[in-house]
């Protein structure tokens, strides 16, 4: 037969075989109903072979399987008896006495397509388990006519529609775990339920239960079950009432994540859990049914074990919780965010439970944990939270520390201050401790070395000084230390770096950053072989980096000041990031790079690297910016298809930047700023859908900008939440990424690393463009920054650059632009820097509130424009819509008559000038007389101005009034001590000629060149001097 029709003859049986399982009222039970399902799925021992038609219709439903990834069928398959045999199969469970299969456990195999309907023949089958797989489409419905199934498990798996009636027909079933669908479930029908009088487990976590108003009553009638899922189910709620409650046996109950409905709903939901008498297990967290006044009906839920209330934001409040003094066999509470504030005797009360082993009250708005207890009742009490609540009294008034049993203690954000208490060190069974965030109120003097058993030490940003070496010296010395973690990030913490405190062998994680740490890493770092991350950034470490423990995963020393090459050998070959930025690091990049295959950030920006770089690992993050790196654009980049941050600016690169750089098809980030490429822009870099920045300014680059920037569709939407993605992924921090330079008016701005993963932008500035802005450029509405600067473009100013919304800095300048400024830029309402400076636009300047505030802010963005006319200018615009150009040519008309006359003028002047010349020269009585006439009138207009000059300037002088003073050739030959206004410019005179001025103590006015006054003319004190 052939497959395709052999697979339709599955369908078709499926289909029949669906519509004959819907269910009646299931039979009664079996003698052998009451034997558990472990005795009943028995693997094979006997030797009894597979049915081959079930064998085949393994083989079938194989062949629907598109990938397994991790060989888990690779057993299944035709061959020798023994590799026929479908009972030896991997997942594969056989009665030892019929043959039959009768037990298929395939959860988290990594497999995924179709469930093939081929298991129909497999009629005995018990135990089904598909769970974590990927197969696709719709409930399969025909898993109804499995009548002899006990366990079925199809959680996590991407199935949408309706969860089929059919199921009721399993009326043998006892475990039901449909939960956690990945895909759209959902259910408007549970009426099946009650049919299924055995199951004693019930999951249907996140499958959409929002239309069945009757859920507590179907669940009612299944007096079997012990265990109830339903958390996230959108439950509603119901104004009906229930008179009994049947569940008798249900001691686990989950349906956290639910809202309920109004609060008449609400109240009878608390009715139907204030019957469960025997329920030990109580997930009421992140839902409102509790929305107010926490309810002192749970009080009567007696046989409690576990109680969550928890991550109701802010909703619930309690004044009173006495009634949490009648569990008395509580070991779990957790009431995470329900206000507290107005309780004060909240640890009177807990202490009342002796049962209690974990207690977690984060963010309850408690006033104080400094209560005393007159009689500790707690000595059970392991697991303490008391995060995100303002105590804010030293640390060592605080009661819990009485409770020597503790072992996990959390006390974030608690703003508790003063020196720890010396009771800490006595607390053996202590195995973590998280003091983050406390405003560096505290201080450490407790030694710890007794604490053998403490894995985790978190101190972050909480101890006000300290010294490394000697925080150290009081970490436990035990020969089987347990500290896996010791986070001591921001604690204004001195000293030299310990050399790398051995005892610490089971150390992974060592956070150090931004403290004051000197000193040089030491090569015994090899020591600590259980490393996996190591954080030094922000300190004063110098000296050359050692070679890696070969376990090590993160090493991040950015902002030290280390020096000198990379070993030869350097790296590790688990290493994941590597963050060495911001030092002083010079030589090569070792080549062993290449070797570390797990590498996928990496960061050496602002360093003194250089030579070619050296072929490197498939990275999705590649930081090398301000550094000597030489040589053409690296062709080993051309594979990098998972590339997301490439950053090579402020180097030494040359040459044509590669057609292929469009195939980086996961290219976020590009940064080749201020490098020496040239040639054109590849046209292919608009292939780049995800790119999201492009700065490229800075180069030699020529040519026109490519037409289709319209193609880069990932500056049109924002990709914010797929980056926050990889980075949470990675496991790289938001802080790792350096800081994105970006030119703004003629500024170099920072933007650091919250801002740069919200960065839009494309800067070609400082090159050598040529040709038309393609209008393709307005359709990249999210662009941020827009910087086309420092070219050579021509033509208009797209006509619908008001589009770009969010734009923020634009910059045109210094190009050849020409035309009016397009009236939808005003549009830009964002707009905080515009530049549009030395080009040839012409006509009326926009206004706008926007526009004006922006050219108060620069007067400049305008320069260089002939053109432009109209306020906030000076340059009047002739008409409302007259252009420039028509302005020039009339006034080239309104010039003509003027010129026509001056013309005119100066030539008759220059003709009388001739006559009158000619005259003098050829006649000699005439040129006697005028001589004679000018000489006269020369000496009465010389006497007159000399004599009024001296009266006007009151120079006295006991002795005489002198006519002309030759103050050029005149050596203090004269009292002048009450001179007061004197003129020497232009006599080119040196400071020896005039050094008689020391006496001018009167002078009020001094004339003299800028040389001489800067040098001399204010030290000796004048009035006034120039």
């Amino acid at each position: 037969m052939h497959p395709a029709t052999s697979k339709l003859v599955l369908l078709v049986v499926a289909a029949a075989a669906a519509a004959a399982c819907s269910f009646s009222p299931p039979a009664a039970a079996t003698a052998g109903a009451t034997n558990s399902l472990e005795q009943q799925l028995r693997p094979d021992d006997t030797g009894v072979s597979c049915l081959p038609h079930e064998r085949d219709a393994l083989l079938t439903f194989k062949q629907d399987i598109t990938s397994d990834d991790d060989g888990f069928l690779a057993s299944w398959r035709r061959g020798q008896e023994e590799e026929e045999d479908c009972c030896r199969w991997r997942g594969v469970t056989c009665s030892n006495r019929t043959g039959h299969v009768v037990k298929l456990d395939l959860g988290d195999s990594g497999l995924q397509g179709q469930i093939s309907p081929s298991l129909l023949s497999l009629e005995q089958l018990e135990y089904l388990d598909l769970s974590w797989n990927e197969f696709n489409g719709s409930f399969p419905a025909f898993v109804g006519c499995f009548k002899n199934l006990r366990y079925l498990n199809l959680s996590y798996m991407p199935f949408t529609g309706e969860v089929p009636h059919q199921l009721g027909s399993l009326s043998n079933l006892r475990q039901l775990d449909l939960g956690c669908s990945l895909g759209d479930m959902q259910a408007t029908n549970i009426s099946w339920l009650a049919h299924l009088h055995f199951l004693e487990y019930l999951g249907m976590t996140n499958i959409n239960l929002s239309m069945v108003v009757d859920w507590p009553f179907v669940i009612n009638n299944i007096p079997s079950l012990e265990s109830l899922h339903l958390s996230g189910c959108s439950l509603p709620g119901t104004s009906q009432s229930m008179t009994q409650l049947n569940l008798t046996r249900l001691v686990e109950l989950h349906v956290s994540s639910n809202d309920f409905g109004p609060p008449l709903g609400t109240s009878s939901v608390l009715e139907f859990l204030g019957l469960m008498e025997n329920i030990r297990y109580l997930d009421l967290s992140g839902t409102s049914i509790l929305s107010g006044r926490v309810l002192p009906q749970l009080g009567s839920l007696s046989n409690l074990r576990h109680l969550d209330l928890g991550l109701m934001l802010n909703t619930m409040y309690s004044t009173d919780i006495s009634w949490l003094t009648h569990l008395q066999q509580l070991e779990y509470l957790n009431m995470d965010r329900v206000n507290l504030s107005t309780i004060t005797n909240w640890p009177l009360v807990v202490n009342m439970i002796p049962s209690l082993k974990v207690l977690y009250l984060r963010g309850c708005s408690l006033q104080s944990a400094n209560q005393s207890l007159p009689h500790l009742n707690l000595t059970k009490l392991e697991d303490l939270d008391l995060s995100h609540n303002y105590f804010g009294h030293p640390i060592t008034s605080c009661w819990f520390w009485e409770v020597k049993g503790m072992k996990h203690l959390s006390l974030d954000r608690t703003y508790l201050d003063g020196p720890f208490p010396n009771t800490l060190g006595e607390m053996t069974s202590h195995q973590d401790l998280y003091f983050n965030s406390n405003d560096n109120l505290a201080t450490m003097t407790v030694d710890l070395k007794n604490l053998c058993g403490l894995g985790v030490l978190e101190l972050d940003g909480s101890l006000s000084n300290g010294n490394i070496t000697e925080f150290i010296d009081k970490l436990p010395k035990c020969s089987s230390s347990s500290l896996t973690d010791l986070v001591l990030n921001s604690n204004n913490m001195t000293g030299v770096l310990p050399d790398m405190m051995e005892n610490l062998t089971n150390l992974r994680s060592l956070e150090l950053f931004n403290n004051s740490i000197s000193g040089s890493i030491s090569p015994r770092v090899l020591n600590l072989t259980s490393l996996v991350s190591l954080y030094l950034s922000l300190n004063r470490i110098n000296g050359q980096i050692p070679l890696l423990p070969k376990k090590l995963e993160i090493l991040d020393i950015t902002m030290n000041n280390l020096s000198g090459h990379l070993p030869v050998e350097f790296g590790a070959p688990n290493l994941k990031v590597l963050d060495l930025s911001n030092n002083y690091i010079t030589g090569h990049v070792p080549r062993s790079i290449s070797k570390m295959q797990m590498l996928y950030f990496l960061d050496f920006s602002n360093n003194s690297f250089c030579g070619e770089l050296p072929r490197m690992p498939n990275l999705l993050f590649l930081l090398l910016s301000n550094n000597r790196f030489s040589g053409k654009f690296p062709s080993w980049l051309q594979s990098f298809s998972t590339l997301v941050f490439l950053d090579l600016s402020r180097n030494n690169l040359d040459g044509t930047l590669p057609t292929w750089i469009g195939d980086l098809a996961g290219l976020t980030f590009l940064q080749l700023s201020h490098n020496m490429f040239n040639g054109d822009i590849p046209v292919n870099i608009t292939n780049l859908t995800q790119l999201q920045l492009l700065n490229l300014a800075g180069n030699n680059l020529s040519g026109s900008i490519p037409q289709s920037l319209s193609n880069l569709t990932g500056m049109t939407s924002k990709h914010l939440e797929r980056l926050e993605t990889i980075l949470y992924n990675t496991g790289v921090r938001d802080s790792s990424i350096d800081v994105l330079s970006l030119v703004i008016k003629h500024q170099e701005l920072k933007y650091h690393p919250n801002g740069v993963l919200h960065m839009v932008g494309i800067d070609l500035s400082l090159n050598h463009l040529t040709g038309l802005i393609p209008d393709g450029i307005t359709s990249l509405n999210q662009l941020v920054n827009l910087n086309l600067s420092w070219n050579q473009l021509s033509g208009r100013i797209p006509e619908n650059i008001g589009a770009i919304k969010p734009l923020e800095s634009f910059d045109f300048s210094r190009n050849n632009l020409s035309g009016e400024i397009p009236p939808s830029l005003s549009d830009l309402t964002s707009l905080s820097s515009l530049d549009l400076s030395y080009n040839n636009l012409l006509g009326r300047i926009l206004r706008g509130r926007q526009l004006d505030t922006l050219y108060d802010n620069d007067p400049s963005m305008y320069d260089g424009n002939s053109g432009l006319c109209g306020p906030p200018l000076r340059r009047n615009c002739s008409g409302n819509n007259a252009t420039q150009h028509d302005s020039r040519k009339r006034s080239v008309k309104d010039l003509e008559p003027r010129l026509f006359f001056y013309f005119g003028l100066v030539s008759g002047f220059v003709v009388g000038l001739w006559v009158v010349f000619c005259a003098i020269l050829f006649k000699r009585s005439w040129r006697v007389a005028y001589f004679r006439k000018f000489d006269k009138l020369y000496d009465k207009a010389y006497v007159f101005v000399v004599v009024t000059w001296a009266r006007q300037l009151e120079i006295k002088y006991p002795r005489h009034m002198p006519v002309r003073l030759l103050l050029h050739n005149w050596r203090a030959s004269g009292n002048l001590s009450k001179l007061e206004y004197l003129d020497v410019s232009y006599n080119g005179l040196q400071l020896t000629d005039i050094s008689w001025l020391t006496h001018l103590t009167s002078i009020l006015d001094f004339f003299q060149g800028l040389w001489l006054a800067s040098r001399w003319c204010f030290v000796k004190g004048f009035t006034y001097c120039r």
